[in-house]
């Protein structure tokens, strides 16, 4: 496990949203940048946050002071939708959301009942969040409690806060993936016993999607929601028309998809549903009634073809929002890059993404999406440290343009538009460094 230093101090220019908002237009408000300023960490935590000139005197005589003069310093970036066990599978041609499942998702998957295999990948997984700044994600593992044993091992070594799960999966997969409505039950339920709370460690239920279980699965999954009220639940939901028309055929009984979740108790403050791309009013409604959230997937709901998320009716609808980056569908683990496309999603749209709504959805929103803006997502008093040292010119052309910046604004979005893992100079995970980029340039 990485050592937590008892005092540590990193100086430096500081960029956060102070408050969590109800609508993008008052996130300008809650903006806060500090030219020259000072966070003191008392063992994992921010014990003050402010300007230097204020700050310096209040820094214990031990402490360890670190000095990032020409950089950005962010709150970590926050993932609210990513797949482990698809890392190696990024980029594969040429399908959409049902024909690219059976073709490579399921195939990849099947190799993580070796132990020995899903720690390798669990190993390189965490590092590569590290290298994009991503500290939290919430995580699909495979139905194998290998992997989420893998997962949690990796992250626990980092004191990294992960909220991940076993795959719910007993109909409509090789026999290779598949559980039993009473395994998925059995297993989930140690694994909860196990992991949750341990640490920094968070569970989620994780049912694939709705097509993937049987009614009696989703039953039970409910039923392990009931039983253990404070993990998540994690999964899929209207991503693709084609998966809308399956749901509607395997569950016609139900009102909607989102409807099939809501019956057996999925639905809520700790669910977070991937994609959401073509929801009906109806599930908006719940979406909000039941302060279920949104995970909002640019990078692979361009790459299968699936729409262009609706983020402007989140804010009309007051429904939770994250960012995902949705690795293997996705095609980036950096934050940046999925913004990136966020923001030419909205502009298909005749819509905007500011600067610092998209600085707000990857960071404190998608903390608030997971039900943890009290603890990630800004430098507040209090909450855990974990940051990203930001350099801004990490190529000639993005020297180039912050040269022309106007202001901070205009910095921070340049570099969602031209960023990517190069940018990113230290990761911190509750105040210890766990990734620093070499000095040599890539």
């Amino acid at each position: 496990m990485s050592s937590v230093i008892a005092t540590t101090a990193i100086r430096g220019r500081f960029l956060d949203i102070q408050n969590t908002v109800a609508q993008a237009r008052d996130i300008h408000d809650q903006v806060r940048y500090v030219e020259d300023g000072i966070v003191i960490i008392h063992e994992g935590k921010i014990q003050w946050f402010g300007p230097w000139q204020e700050g310096q005197s209040r820094l214990p005589t031990n402490a360890e002071l670190q000095h990032y003069p020409d950089q950005l310093i962010v709150p970590g970036f926050i993932d609210t939708h990513i797949h482990f066990p698809q890392t190696e599978m990024v980029g594969a041609y040429g399908e959409q959301l049902l024909e690219w499942l059976n073709t490579y998702t399921f195939p990849t998957e099947i190799q993580f009942q070796d132990a020995s295999y899903s720690e390798k990948i669990a190993e390189f997984f965490v590092q590569e969040l590290l290298k994009n700044g991503t500290t939290t994600a919430l995580v699909f593992c495979t139905v194998h409690p290998e992997s989420v044993d893998a997962l949690f091992n990796a992250a626990t070594m980092r004191n990294m806060r992960l909220i991940a799960g076993k795959v719910l999966m007993d109909r409509h997969a090789p026999e290779a993936l598949t559980d039993t409505a009473e395994t998925a039950y059995t297993d989930s339920k140690a694994l909860i016993e196990k992991w949750h709370g341990q640490g920094r460690n968070l569970y989620a239920i994780t049912p694939r999607f709705a097509p993937t279980s049987t009614p009696e699965q989703l039953q039970k999954a409910g039923q392990l929601k009931a039983e253990y009220p404070d993990v998540y639940v994690h999964t899929h939901l209207s991503e693709n028309k084609n998966e809308i028309a399956w749901v509607k055929e395997l569950f016609p009984e139900r009102e909607s998809y989102l409807d099939v979740y809501h019956h057996y108790g999925l639905t809520g403050s700790k669910s977070v549903f991937a994609h959401c791309v073509h929801l009906e009013d109806e599930e908006w409604d719940c979406m909000h009634q039941t302060d279920s959230a949104i995970a909002f997937c640019p990078t692979s709901n361009l790459f299968l073809g699936s729409g262009l998320f609706p983020l402007k009716k989140t804010w009309d609808k007051g429904v939770k929002v994250g960012l995902g980056t949705d690795i293997g569908a996705g095609t980036s683990f950096n934050q940046l890059q999925t913004l990136n496309e966020a923001y030419k999603v909205q502009q298909l749209q005749d819509e905007k993404l500011s600067a610092f709504e998209a600085l707000y959805h990857a960071t404190l929103g998608g903390a608030k999406a997971l039900s943890l803006d009290d603890r990630l997502g800004n430098f507040n008093i209090g909450k855990e440290a974990d940051f990203v040292v930001l350099n801004l010119n990490a190529t000639a052309l993005q020297q180039l343009r912050q040269s022309r910046a106007k202001n901070i604004e205009d910095a921070f979005f340049a570099l969602t538009m031209l960023g990517d893992d190069r940018n990113i100079a230290a990761t911190y995970v509750y105040g210890v460094a766990v990734y620093v980029k070499a000095a040599a340039s890539e």
